[in-house]
């Protein structure tokens, strides 16, 4: 496996594509949609790699792209100090095998790189056992619930728990 940050207009192809059927998959585990995503143009993510606020990284596996994480800097003054992890996604195909936490590292070791950050939040559903495992075993500690957190077009709602990690 190989993991390393998106950065090529080849990249974006490839992330469109997870990202789509992350959307398809497992709607309830991401705040946007697949209907919303759907007419995003490659050039979306590519610009999204070019930015100096974002870092997205993919997990190769063989050549293919089979994972995916974002890390996210804050921009407000009064928020600097903080980051977000999102667009967390792997492939049914490679779940199980470690690439979850793979990639959670290398998100980890980059928000360490960036000067001034000192926490990194995240929000997971709240039955999604097995990611709150492993953003656990991480040194991620929860602090927040919301109840109905996110609603899905079928009138299905979802609670949401919100994690931190303190650099």
């Amino acid at each position: 496996m190989e993991i390393r940050m998106l950065s090529s207009l080849e990249d974006a192809e490839m992330y469109r594509r997870i990202r789509l059927e992350s959307l398809k998959r497992v709607p309830e585990a991401f705040a946007s949609s697949y209907e919303e995503e759907i007419d995003c143009s490659i050039d979306k993510y590519f610009n999204q790699f070019q930015s100096n606020d974002s870092f997205t990284y993919g997990a190769f596996v063989k050549g293919e792209l089979v994972g995916i994480i974002t890390l996210y800097k804050e921009q407000l003054y009064k928020l600097r100090h903080r980051a977000h992890i999102g667009a967390m996604y792997v492939s049914d195909s490679i779940r199980g095998l470690g690439v979850g936490k793979a990639l959670m590292e290398v998100a980890i070791e980059k928000a360490k790189q960036i000067e001034g950050l000192e926490q990194l939040y995240l929000a997971v559903v709240s039955t999604n056992e097995s990611a709150k495992k492993l953003y656990s075993s991480l040194d991620f500690e929860l602090f927040g619930s919301e109840r109905k957190g996110l609603k899905l077009k079928n009138n299905m709602y979802y609670d949401v728990d919100f994690m931190i990690k303190y650099l």
